[in-house]
């Protein structure tokens, strides 16, 4: 929770110690604990042809399954000042235990699978567990599910996806004040594309958001932030496209009862790296530095810290 000085510190005053700490020492020591937790994880798996786990579907499925959101977060490069390191953060939540989560450094760590496969071992779950991966649908997330867990189901959040649709509806307000009835009319049609996509009918959204894209140019000469509204749906046309296979009905599965939004993920991206990672913004961190102190903040998120340094 806090820095390797101030951990001197308060170390020195709290504990009946001779010798003298310094934050170096307190950094080697952690990061020593956190490089044997990772060899603890062995090697990564075989990953066969056929993408699935040797001899898979002959396993017993449980029932349900069970749902891990993914995220990413970012902390400044230590080797490349002007660059950032992206973090992936994980999070599972079994319908009967307390949610756990893991995470690495996308650019360092060899052993995801591994990674993620301690955590369903923790909850008591086999291999071959049904798992639903839930994301924002970025370019770095999106392949990750298959890398992780080559049978898993992969959708998009849908609080990510309604996020966009708010963007694009703050530009259409200023469309409204220059012309209430053409205006309405495309603010009736984002609302109709927001309709379509929790019914997951990708294909007409799609179409829906070409009309309002058309309509939309009577504004060409008058509306001031035309290119920004231009250029604001057209990325989000490409981001329906490019995710249209991990939209689903999101109604039905509302009613059902089962995870649609992965805001329960954001809150453990804030929790793992801002209290700790991003507390200033000049906090600048190595690949190493940053994915072994990563590994001690999940396990004490995950209250496995104190058995693992005893061990």
């Amino acid at each position: 929770m806090i820095s390797y000085g101030l951990t001197a510190r308060v170390l020195k005053d709290f504990l009946p110690l001779d010798e003298t700490l310094n934050a170096t020492t307190i950094q080697n020591h952690t990061l020593a604990v956190a490089q044997r937790c990772d060899e603890e994880l062995g090697e990564e798996p075989v990953v066969f042809a056929d993408g699935s786990p040797r001899d898979g579907d002959q396993l017993p499925r449980p029932e349900g399954p069970l749902t891990v959101g993914l995220d990413c977060g970012y902390v400044r490069d230590w080797d490349q000042k002007q660059r950032h390191l992206e973090i992936i953060v994980g999070k599972s939540v079994p319908p009967d235990q307390p949610a756990k989560c893991f995470g690495f450094v996308q650019s360092y760590d060899t052993k995801s699978k591994r990674r993620l496969g301690a955590v369903l071992q923790s909850h008591g779950v086999p291999d071959s567990q049904l798992l639903t991966f839930l994301s924002d649908g970025g370019e770095t997330v999106r392949p990750l599910p298959r890398q992780l867990h080559p049978q898993s189901e992969q959708l998009l959040d849908w609080v990510h996806l309604t996020m966009r649709v708010t963007v694009l509806g703050q530009y259409l307000k200023g469309l409204v004040r220059l012309d209430p009835v053409k205006g309405e009319g495309i603010q009736q049609r984002l609302d109709s594309v927001k309709w379509l996509l929790w019914h997951g009918k990708v294909d007409n959204a799609l179409a829906r958001l070409g009309e309002l894209d058309r309509c939309m140019n009577h504004f060409t000469a008058s509306y001031p932030r035309f290119p920004q509204l231009k250029r604001a749906v057209q990325k989000f046309r490409t981001y329906i496209v490019n995710n249209r296979a991990f939209i689903p009905h999101y109604g039905q599965r509302y009613r059902r009862g089962v995870t649609i939004s992965t805001a329960f993920v954001e809150s453990t991206v804030n929790f793992v790296l801002s209290k700790r990672f991003v507390k200033s913004q000049s906090m600048q961190w190595t690949k190493r530095g940053a994915h072994l102190l990563l590994q001690t903040r999940v396990k004490t998120l995950n209250n496995e810290l104190a058995s693992t340094f005893r061990r």
